[in-house]
């Protein structure tokens, strides 16, 4: 590879890194061709784009990024494999579903959205990070509940105020 083609691909790597907020370090390396090809089906199902990196070039494109990746240039060793999602535990669910018939990938690092998790322990936390939809139908569910309550004792209090408060105290 000569010395502009490393520039383009550092630059490429940059630009990635600068527009996704979730992005995973993983170790694929020791599957077969068979098990590759299912991993990449299933990275393809599931929205996450996959590929495999130089960690020279992952390392002086994260340098180069505005980004603060904190620990996670010292897990560039061996193989390492890129992993961008919009969710951001949309990786590590996959990672973990697959790794019911394989022992990879490996988890060596993620950012998502700032935080920084360092580890292949740290995957079950990632699969538990709800997305920015899942938060908000949690806190819409959470802001109906109380207004279903006073809907239904106005409903059900016939309309006058003591009754609507007897109703609205039974339910508490």
């Amino acid at each position: 590879m000569t010395r502009e083609e490393k520039l383009n691909v550092i630059e490429d790597l940059t630009a990635q890194l600068s527009e996704n907020a979730t992005i995973y370090l993983a170790d694929i390396s020791g599957l077969d061709a068979t098990t590759t090809s299912n991993l990449r089906r299933a990275c393809f199902k599931a929205n996450v784009k996959l590929s495999v990196v130089k960690n020279t070039l992952l390392a002086k494109a994260m340098e180069a990024s505005d980004k603060d990746f904190g620990e996670l240039p010292g897990v560039l060793k061996g193989n390492t494999s890129l992993m961008f999602a919009e969710a951001g535990n949309g990786p590590a669910k996959l990672i973990k579903t697959f790794r019911k018939k394989s022992d990879k990938p490996l988890l060596k690092g993620a950012f998502v959205e700032e935080a920084i998790f360092v580890g292949d322990d740290k995957l079950d936390t990632l699969v538990n990070i709800k997305s920015k939809e899942e938060m908000i139908g949690e806190i819409i569910g959470l802001l109906q509940s109380p207004a279903k309550n006073v809907i239904s004792g106005l409903k059900s209090g016939g309309g006058k105020l003591a009754g609507i408060l007897k109703t609205l105290s039974e339910r508490e």
